[in-house]
């Protein structure tokens, strides 16, 4: 059944004001303070994007500005709270609301998802919780998907995904005969080496962004390399169904896999790029190439 349409297309007002929302919603209250998600990635119309291409920037710096007024309310509010608590002997009021420490992340992309219409506002945030080793564990993060939708706002129940806690102990050093083994819970292992040296990468997530990254480019697998790679360079992604993994090239000098050039995903139309939702498929066991000047060992799960 098709859902009715939007009343009309997504304003930059709207957007911050969902963006303020999806924060609210992110927020996770600690002892002695509460964490706000720092990563927030919003997803619009390919007619709203286009429409307000020209303005994303100050549409950015004007929702940081909101979230900034938005603690501010919070923090008072709270101080309100801990004031009539602290007369009551062995209640707390409600902790302070910390700015994120790196400052806000935005990041306004095309939705490419087909059930979409103008109006549409799908935002997705990131906060990062604090690891616990008293109980071996890794860094958490915590996920938080808002959407607007014909007019109509909701929330998703918020996710966690687990990154495992450091080895303890020296790492052997992996070597192409002998690759580094997926830790418990990982779906593949990602080997490579940049200016930092030689690394491992555990990709725990269902799909994974590489690249150089940068404020306004949140990355997973962020390489320190040269400018040839892009900072948003592919998206590795692996279905959940088959326990296959595609490849989309956003790319500007290209992505091989095993030599092979990966189509690109990535259409210019008057100066301004749209992202086609072309993926090639890769193998249990392959080697990526950024550009030709950064690669890749990848090795899947079900690999072994």
């Amino acid at each position: 059944m098709d859902r009715p349409a939007a009343a009309h297309p997504a304003t930059a007002r709207e957007i911050i004001l969902e963006i303020v929302r999806n924060m609210r919603e992110g927020l996770e209250p600690l002892l002695d303070s509460t964490l706000a998600p720092s990563i927030y990635h919003v997803y619009l119309h390919s007619q709203d994007m286009d429409r307000l291409r020209g303005i994303v920037p100050r549409i950015e710096a004007e929702a940081r500005r909101a979230l900034d007024s938005e603690l501010e309310k919070l923090n008072k509010a709270s101080f309100a709270e801990r004031l009539k608590a602290a007369s009551k002997i062995g209640r707390r009021g409600e902790p302070k609301v910390e700015a994120p420490e790196g400052g806000w992340q935005i990041r306004l992309l095309e939705n490419t998802d087909d059930d979409v219409d103008p109006g549409d506002i799908v935002i997705y945030s990131e906060l990062a919780m604090p690891a616990k080793p008293e109980f071996g564990a890794g860094s958490m993060t915590k996920r938080i998907a808002t959407r607007k939708m014909a007019g109509k706002e909701s929330a998703a129940a918020p996710s966690y995904d687990q990154q495992p806690a450091p080895a303890a102990g020296p790492v052997e050093t992996p070597t192409a005969a002998h690759p580094a083994a997926p830790v418990d819970g990982a779906f593949a292992v990602i080997e490579y080496e940049d200016k930092g040296g030689r690394k491992v990468f555990q990709m725990t997530k269902e799909q994974i962004v590489v690249g150089r990254g940068g404020r306004d480019y949140w990355t997973d697998l962020q390489l320190d390399t040269l400018p040839d790679v892009s900072r948003e360079h592919f998206r590795l992604r692996r279905d959940a169904a088959t326990g296959k993994f595609f490849l989309k090239d956003l790319s500007r000098l290209g992505t091989t896999i095993n030599g092979e050039k990966a189509p690109s995903s990535l259409e210019i139309v008057e100066g301004e790029k749209r992202d086609l939702n072309v993926e090639a498929p890769v193998p249990d066991s392959a080697r990526i190439g950024l550009a030709d000047v950064v690669f890749l060992d990848f090795h899947s799960a079900a690999h072994g």
